[in-house]
């Protein structure tokens, strides 16, 4: 029988950087354990923030792409018109928009099908973003 389950999920307030939130996000979806088949859609309701699903080993990756991102999109030096909510605000938007809000992944035997070597990244974009809402959406039987 299929099942429809849909949750809100808070994810505590970080610093900016690419944080691994796999064990935050599916431990607030244990009806995951009950499926054999389905999808699992995320949606990060914010515009200064991202999604992506990278590495979950090594945290020089998530340092790594921070920097990255920092030289990419510098705060500093690009003429922003977007300045009100402070110098990171613009640069958030841009890197936001270039990850997604979103991921689909799909679900088997219970759980997540990942990579070995893969987890669900918040990238925090903001030196102080606050907590974070996801929408997840779970279906499958």
């Amino acid at each position: 029988m299929p099942v429809w389950l849909q949750r809100e999920i808070t994810l505590s307030a970080r610093p900016r950087g690419f944080h691994l939130v796999t064990g935050e996000v599916l431990g607030a979806l244990p009806e995951l354990g009950e499926l054999s088949v389905g999808l699992l859609h995320l949606l990060l309701r914010h515009t200064s923030a991202s999604l992506t699903l990278n590495e979950n080993a090594s945290p020089e990756v998530r340092r790594d792409l921070e920097s990255w991102f920092d030289s990419a999109v510098p705060e500093h030096g690009v003429p922003w018109t977007h300045t009100l909510e402070g110098p990171d605000d613009m640069p958030a938007h841009v890197k936001a928009s270039l990850l997604g809000p979103t991921l689909t992944l799909p679900v088997r035997a219970g759980g997540p099908v990942l990579g070995a070597w893969q987890g669900i990244y918040l990238c925090e974009h903001r030196d102080h973003g606050g907590p974070r809402s996801l929408t997840a959406t779970v279906w499958g039987e």
